[in-house]
């Protein structure tokens, strides 16, 4: 009764309210910054190889490594395969459209991180959601109920789907044994995450900096390979893709299960962008300027899903294999590869997924502390603190272990609740966002390197930074 409750959820949140505020908020963005994310995108490649403006807080490349482990998991791999198995090639199209409108409220929503970031003891910064949403809405109880939502769906519900699948890629060797593979699996994956989450927010940087860039390149590279292989597949793919999307007579006949329901689930949960997680790691960053951080933000959903995402999804529909409802998730992905690289294939999928996955645990982990510490008034006691780590390890190891449609279906409806809150508040206080991004282009103009003041766009809110 509980999965079918949850399914229904996720059905109704994605089939009637999300894809309007999803696909309406990034238009919207889209045409208030004059498509900020084309016009800038140079710059933001610029903006990242900058280091940060002092030694306390983190680099933007830092910032955005944070960022992109929690984007880059398993979505891309196992989500991108769900996605074509139950909705059909043309997911893969409204999975770029989610991408390309989203990455305008992913600029929003970091640049007002930065904004209303807060200074902490030591000299670093903080904030997200939750800080900005008190700081110019004045409403303290939906920045709880933010963060609330931070933490169930990223402690939870994300880390639930990236344990499962680390467990669910081990189903193509011959030693996986149902009754107990998954647990020693879980219980494996749980101390090593344990280890890595014990030693906090920087340890967690450091870890992320040296994975991520190093498993998304190869993981390119393979995909790649895999496609050129099989060159003379790349037409009937796009046509795939392109015919498949706007079938609308398919789509409406079948909404729930359709190729646009399913590409924006996907695209949203793969690339987060306007769901509020980012912005904790933007506000992090230390910057000269606030709209550093929202080009840094929005080239992060490029990389997730216009380069990761479309890899994996390229590598799939030019196997060879031809995607079904059983081979949804781990089962196709590593079908396709295997029938490629051969046992090369499976193994290195297998070794992808877990690198993927495991920076997605602790790059989630970073933003599930974050709520903590905003609903604890910044200093969880260290007892607490230690059983929060030891209760997500728990979750870890429980998501090895259940089952597909629960675990997909219960990430989906937290991520969505996120959302429901996140976008609307963006839309409201995207007014200082919008006035910071005229402030920086500006000086950029005038041969600067832009340098913010609070003042200079006759921001009346307080902040900690940029008085």
């Amino acid at each position: 009764m509980f999965t079918d409750f949850i399914n229904s959820l996720s059905d109704l949140l994605y089939s009637n309210i999300l894809i309007v505020l999803l696909l309406g908020t990034g238009i919207y963005f889209s045409i208030r910054t004059r498509f900020v994310q084309f016009r800038l995108f140079p710059e933001s490649i610029r903006v990242v190889a900058q280091p940060g403006s002092d030694d306390k807080g983190l680099s933007s490349f830092q910032a955005l490594m944070v960022s992109t482990a929690s984007r880059v998991g398993t979505g891309n791999i196992a989500g991108i395969s769900t996605a074509i198995c139950l909705g059909g090639p043309g997911a893969v199209f409204w999975m770029w459209l989610t991408a390309l409108l989203g990455s305008a409220s992913a600029f929003i929503e970091s640049t007002l991180a930065q904004i209303y970031k807060r200074r902490a003891e030591d000299g670093s910064s903080y904030g997200g959601p939750a800080y900005y949403i008190q700081a110019a809405l004045k409403k303290h109880w939906i920045g709880v109920l933010f963060a609330v939502f931070l933490i169930l769906t990223y402690m939870g519900g994300f880390n639930l789907v990236a344990s499962f699948n680390i467990a669910d890629s081990f189903r193509a060797y011959g030693f996986f044994d149902e009754a107990s593979t998954p647990l020693i699996i879980g219980i494996v994956l749980a101390l090593v995450f344990a280890l890595s989450i014990f030693g906090g927010s920087k340890q967690i940087s450091k870890i992320t900096e040296v994975l991520v860039p190093f498993m998304g390149i190869f993981y390119l590279l393979v995909s790649l390979y895999v496609v050129v292989t099989h060159y003379s597949l790349i037409p009937r793919m796009f046509s795939d893709i392109f015919s498949n999307a706007f079938d609308f007579r398919a789509i409406f006949g079948g909404f729930a299960g359709s190729c646009i329901m399913h590409g924006i689930k996907r695209g949203l949960f793969s690339n987060e962008a306007g769901v509020g997680s980012a912005p904790n790691a933007a506000a992090s960053a230390a910057v000269s300027h606030p709209v550093k951080q929202g080009l840094v933000q929005m080239l992060s959903v490029f990389i997730d899903t216009i380069l990761i995402c479309s890899a994996t999804s390229f590598m799939l529909l030019c196997s060879g294999v031809a995607p079904s409802t059983e081979l949804k998730g781990m089962p196709w992905v590593q079908a396709a590869a295997s029938n490629s690289l051969g046992q090369f294939g499976t193994i290195f999928i297998s070794i992808a997924l877990c690198l993927f996955a495991f920076t997605t645990l602790i790059g989630n982990f970073y933003y599930a502390e974050m709520g903590l510490k905003y609903l604890c008034g910044r200093t969880p006691g260290k007892a607490l603190l230690n059983a929060f780590r030891i209760i997500a390890a728990l979750i870890v190891l429980a998501g090895s272990v259940m089952e597909f449609g629960l675990v997909w279906s219960t990430a989906d409806v937290l991520m969505g609740f996120m959302a429901l809150i996140n976008l609307p508040v963006i839309v409201i206080l995207g007014g200082p966002a919008l006035k910071c991004m005229r402030d920086y282009i500006k000086q950029k103009k005038e041969g600067k390197d832009p340098v913010f003041k609070s003042a200079d766009i006759g921001l009346k809110d307080k902040t900690d930074f940029w008085n």
